[in-house]
């Protein structure tokens, strides 16, 4: 039998697991482990065993997972992560839509401080949806904007997704994290407007909210200034290159700690519930990244990227439309996979191609990114309406993803976008990173 017949055989293999339900850093284990034992010896799969699982868990880039994770959760527990959403909701909620387009604004908010899609979709909707009920809001328009609007962890810096994606390519953090920045406000803009077409086609979706007085939007405005400046300074900082991505989600969880103890909101219950979560978040990461540094050496050796690379050559098709290839690919495994599964099971074999190919990594990391974001609401996966579902148990699941579908539609119009400009993605890492 052939090296590629079994990396196949292996494939297969580690599929079916995940259609078991096995969890995707045991079935990787699996695979990974018997495959390199059955190609290259038992010696050399418990060497890349130690050897991969040290690697990882002594890299400092990895730093910047359970800190910027550990500064979202205690923005959670002290409730700063609400008076984001009460800024957005007093400035646009008495236009119509407006709660639906201030739930949107607030989970970018919150993207900014988690880099998780679930607790942005967890934490808004727990804190808008009970809103939106209470003023007649269609089911449709107010779970599809928490599920869609929760997408935006994944996209906006500082995001996890970035962070796997550099550590399975060895690209920068920081030009990934800027690199992020356009698209996501892009994203975002996009959303607003789905909101307010949906409300034009159909005013009833959507009833304007009570109308605000200056006071009150000034007062929403400094309630949000703390966590705002949190997000400025982080973010900000490594932009202009005061600090590297690491050492900002020490100052961004530091700051939030700190915040948090001032006014009196971080108790020792709340910053222990933050913590745990944060553990237990960052242990899962970390598990699923060393289960996927154990099946790059199986599919290495068993030839199967260079096979896939040269039938995608041997297609004779032009760079753009390997590249659309790629991303209905992506599509498509989205809605059964998820998202962090899919980029580390596929970007071994995917990364040599858009190499060979000539196309940005940066860029093209962006893209990769987005449509992981895609299949965070695509069925029958769609973690993100799983998670609204927890929420709203009493919405039908069929309303749910029938919500998110004219979101997911301008999702694919700002993939487009990106593709057809890349400097949207490019214009930053490339101006402000020498």
């Amino acid at each position: 039998m052939t090296d590629f017949a079994i990396g196949l055989m292996g494939m297969g293999a580690l599929f079916i697991m995940l259609a078991l339900r096995i969890p995707v850093a045991f079935a990787m284990f699996a695979v990974g482990f018997v495959g390199i034992a059955i190609l290259n010896g038992t010696r050399a799969a418990m060497s890349y065993l130690a050897t991969e699982s040290f690697t990882l868990s002594t890299s400092a880039e990895l730093v910047v997972v359970p800190l910027f994770i550990l500064m979202g959760n205690v923005a959670t527990e002290t409730g700063m992560s609400r008076r984001l959403y009460d800024a957005a909701y007093a400035i646009i909620g008495s236009i119509r839509g407006g709660l639906a387009s201030a739930t949107v604004i607030g989970c970018g908010g919150f993207a900014a401080l988690s880099g998780s899609s679930v607790a942005s979709a967890l934490t808004m909707g727990r804190v808008s949806l009970g809103e939106m009920e209470r003023f007649g809001y269609d089911h449709r328009l107010s779970t599809g904007a928490v599920a869609a609007g929760g997408t935006l962890g994944i996209l906006i810096p500082p995001s996890t997704g970035f962070v796997i994606y550099a550590i399975l390519t060895q690209e920068s953090i920081g030009r990934l994290f800027l690199a992020g920045v356009f698209p996501g406000l892009l994203l975002l803009g996009m959303f607003v407007l789905t909101v307010s077409l949906l409300c034009w086609i159909n005013p009833a979706m959507g009833p304007a909210g009570p109308r605000t007085s200056i006071t009150e939007k000034l007062v929403a405005m400094i309630g949000a200034l703390p966590i705002v400046s949190v997000i400025l300074i982080t973010i900000g900082g490594i932009y202009t290159g005061i600090f590297s991505p690491v050492e900002a989600s020490a100052v961004g969880a530091g700051l939030i700690i700190a915040i948090g103890l001032v006014t009196r909101k971080l108790t020792l219950r709340a910053f222990w519930a933050a913590a745990q979560s944060s553990v237990t978040t960052t242990a899962t990461v970390m598990l699923i990244l060393i289960a996927a540094h154990m099946i790059n050496p199986f599919l290495a050796l068993s030839h199967i990227p260079q096979e896939f690379g040269t039938f995608l050559t041997g297609l004779h098709l032009p760079p753009i439309a390997v590249l659309a290839l790629i991303l209905a690919t992506y599509l498509v495994l989205g809605c059964f996979l998820e998202g962090f599964a899919m980029l580390v099971l596929t970007m071994p074999i995917v990364f040599p191609i858009v190499q060979q190919l000539g196309f940005d990594p940066i860029w093209f990391g962006v893209l990769v990114v987005l449509t992981l974001e895609m299949g965070l609401i695509s069925p029958p996966v769609g973690i993100n309406v799983f998670i609204v579902k927890s929420v709203a148990p009493h919405v039908e699941l069929g309303t749910i993803f029938r919500g998110v579908i004219p979101f997911w539609i301008a999702m694919v119009v700002t993939l487009i976008l990106l593709v057809i400009f890349p400097q949207i993605s490019l214009i930053l890492p490339n101006t402000m990173i020498n």
